[in-house]
């Protein structure tokens, strides 16, 4: 059974009284622990099908199931819990507070769980699973020594790992990245990859990565091609490379 399936989805934006499709008759399949590439140019519908699957938006049609439940009718508060136990999400300009130490930037995800309703279908599915340590976290992703610096004292791929400790803080089932590297060197960006990587070879992590650059297929389980808000393909990876291997 997949862990995420699209049927027929559509998002659609009126504009005046002419309407544009970011995403139209969209149909896909991801299991549990993939490692998923997004690809296309811009404009093509990559960030809008993240939105989505990250209930950050809603379609206007279809349906979006996750490990079997519709979130596509879902009303935000429902949308907000949803969120809260089973997605992370990193950035590409990393999104950190810039007056909170990398530790307290991570500590945030136990108030962002917290904050959200008891006894839902998610805690439940979960089995109410913690928020993990936050200095466990950056521990994991090689940033013990950094923990009590400010996002201005670190360098880029010093932010991006931060980052990706405090999505995986609240141990996601689901993990979204929107162009991980774009903001990175070649080296630095390898290394995210690698842990990206690790989180769905290692800890079973679904990793859904959106990105335009064509090289990354090649790590991936499965491959999305999008173009001009419709899939235009989908390719399942029988031998994905290790990211030290990509070179771009």
């Amino acid at each position: 059974m997949p862990f995420i399936e699209f049927k027929d989805v559509e998002r659609k934006y009126m504009l005046g009284e002419n309407a544009f499709y970011a995403l139209k008759d969209v149909n896909l399949e991801i299991y549990e622990g993939e490692m998923v590439v997004i690809l296309g140019p811009s404009g093509a519908g990559k960030s809008t099908l993240l939105n989505l699957l990250g209930g950050m938006d809603s379609p206007t049609g279809g349906e979006i199931l996750f490990n079997g439940h519709d979130i596509a009718g879902f009303k935000d508060d429902e949308l907000t819990t949803y969120r809260a136990w089973n997605v992370g999400v990193v950035f590409q300009f990393y999104n950190l507070i810039p007056t909170l130490t990398a530790y307290e930037n991570v500590a945030l995800m136990r108030d962002v769980r917290n904050n959200v309703k008891k006894g839902s279908i998610w805690e439940q599915e979960s089995g109410g699973a913690e928020v993990l340590d936050p200095a466990q976290m950056l521990a994991s992703v090689g940033l013990s020594e950094h923990m009590h610096q400010f996002p201005s004292q670190m360098s880029g791929g010093e932010q991006q790992r931060t980052s990706i400790a405090r999505a995986l803080a609240k141990n996601p089932r689901l993990l979204l990245c929107d162009e991980p590297t774009g903001a990175l060197d070649t080296g630095t960006g390898k290394e995210v990859l690698k842990l990206l990587q690790k989180e769905s070879r290692e800890e079973g992590h679904t990793v859904v990565m959106v990105t335009h650059n064509s090289f990354f297929a090649d790590i991936a389980d499965r491959v999305i091609r999008v173009k001009n808000g419709t899939v235009q393909s989908v390719e399942t990876n029988g031998t994905p490379k290790d990211a030290e291997e990509v070179n771009w």
